[in-house]
């Protein structure tokens, strides 16, 4: 073997063990292969989207620079190695120049294995070398300039301004026919082992946090955990972490915790179990603990919650239906897009144009007290849906209800309010000429309806006048004498 197989064989062993398969994979028909390099970010780095609103989003990740390359059989004491470097969210100028930074590293590296130098300067040295700082700019897809950039830096600066005077370049050199040297062009200044693995006009900051996502999760489930629940240690792959307040519990914990919440409908309670602590599961969350019958149940009454809170959202009032329906502003009526059912949204009958509401008797002896407590506004809200005479007479009617209830009791034969003057308990219903007793409402004998007040077992013995002013009833006896 020759000193230069040797070398290389050293080299991809090396690199196999230092990094994992999904970092460092060797080719199987050449020397060679492909290296995933996440740059190691400062902390509190950020990502902004410029528009309307500038929004910033904190991100530890960057999706990784990916680093193809190809032995040649006279590397490293000759050739160096051949490669291509691709990326998401670099441009083509960016990448260009760390092209070149590897050229040049080779130059001075010549003779010697170059791989792991090249490695480390694109993981710890390539934002420094393109001064990419945070917050990094994202400019987002369907826009003119797609990716992501930072201040604009010389080569990017050359680039662009190339471009826009390429053409007019090549129209004065051909009317000056002067044997010139030509400018240089965008293609001489773009290295063509720089490779863009997006579409420039996609939207890239989904695939930014996706892929950061990503990897929090995988540093995530590495980690060892306490359960503030059952007080296991347990690793972050077998634990649930909520978004918002960053507290850890174990799936097993939460699993059964969400499944008693969801059963009892108390889907908008799925919060973290800390004290005080208002942060709640995310959906996804809930999907990946729980059945997916008990997930279904969730989702709709998770749904029914969130529309019950919509002020235009009603619900078809018939029991066999029950279909959410969108209701127009300044409208009374809805239209059920399931079984076409026009009703009006509030009273819940048939629909009936301009005319009021029609008021149950139950909702009439209702009416007068929301009438009396409500504001000036939903007073005249009640006046538009029921009408000022309906309204006038529900409180009138219920002033007249409460009189009679302070003042008259019922008849016990046939329910007429009676109201008790003077005179003893003895009383006769003006209706029906039923004799009854005003202390107990029991039935008197018509022969002789005294007896109740004479038998010694009876409830209202010797309480004829029970109640009654002496003073006044036989100045009412001596009226009549006279």
């Amino acid at each position: 073997m020759s000193e230069d197989k040797e070398a290389q064989e050293d080299e991809l062993l090396a690199l196999a063990s230092i990094y994992d398969e999904e970092e460092f994979r060797q080719a199987e028909t050449a020397q060679g292969g492909e290296i995933q390099l996440c740059l190691e970010l400062p902390p509190d780095f950020k990502v902004v989207v410029k528009g309307e609103k500038q929004t910033e989003y904190n991100v530890c990740f960057l999706p990784p620079l990916v680093l193809n390359f190809e032995l040649p059989a006279d590397y490293p004491s000759t050739s160096a190695p051949v490669f291509t470097l691709s990326s998401k969210w670099m441009t083509k100028a960016q990448m260009s120049s760390l092209c070149r930074r590897l050229d040049e590293l080779w130059e001075e590296n010549q003779g010697c294995v170059i791989l792991f130098t090249w490695i480390q300067f694109l993981k710890e040295e390539a934002l420094d070398f393109l001064a990419i700082q945070s917050p990094l700019e994202v400019i987002r897809g369907g826009s003119k300039a797609g990716g992501a950039h930072r201040k604009p830096d010389p080569a990017a600066t050359a680039l662009t301004e190339a471009s826009h005077s390429e053409n007019a370049d090549e129209k004065k050199r051909e009317v000056s026919n002067e044997k010139s040297e030509p400018p240089l062009s965008v293609s001489s200044q773009l290295d063509p082992r720089a490779v863009l693995l997006m579409d420039p006009c996609a939207d890239l900051l989904p695939q930014l946090l996706d892929f950061d996502e990503e990897q929090r999760q995988r540093v995530f489930d590495s980690k060892v955990f306490g359960c503030g629940i059952c007080f296991a240690e347990k690793l972050g792959s077998s634990c649930l972490c909520f978004k918002e307040c960053q507290h850890v519990y174990c799936k097993a914990c939460m699993t059964e915790y969400f499944q008693i919440q969801i059963r009892d409908g108390n889907v908008q309670c799925l919060n973290c179990p800390e004290p005080k602590c208002t942060s709640l599961a995310t959906p996804s969350q809930v999907k990946h603990l729980v059945d997916e019958e008990l997930f279904a149940r969730y989702d709709r009454l998770l749904l029914q919650s969130t529309l019950d809170l919509m002020a235009d959202v009603v619900y078809c009032p018939r029991q066999s239906c029950g279909t959410a329906v969108m209701v127009e502003p300044d409208t009374t009526m809805g239209i059920c897009s399931a079984c076409q059912y026009a009703f009006c949204t509030l009273c819940k009958l048939g629909y009936h144009g301009l005319s009021h509401c029609k008021v149950t008797a139950d909702e009439l002896r209702n009416l007068r007290d929301e009438y009396l407590s409500a504001t000036d506004e939903g007073k005249k809200f009640l006046e538009q849906r029921f009408g000022k005479r309906v309204i006038q007479k529900a409180v009138e009617e219920s002033f007249s209800r409460d009189w009679l209830n302070e003042n008259c009791k019922g008849c016990p034969r046939c329910g007429t309010n009676i109201q008790k003057v003077d005179g003893c308990n003895k009383m006769t219903c003006t209706s029906c000429r039923q004799y009854f007793c005003w202390l107990c409402l029991g039935l008197l004998s018509k022969v002789n309806p005294y007896s109740h007040f004479n038998n010694p077992h009876s409830p209202c013995y010797n309480q004829l006048f029970h109640g009654v002013d002496l003073d006044e009833e036989d100045a009412f006896w001596s009226d009549e004498e006279d």
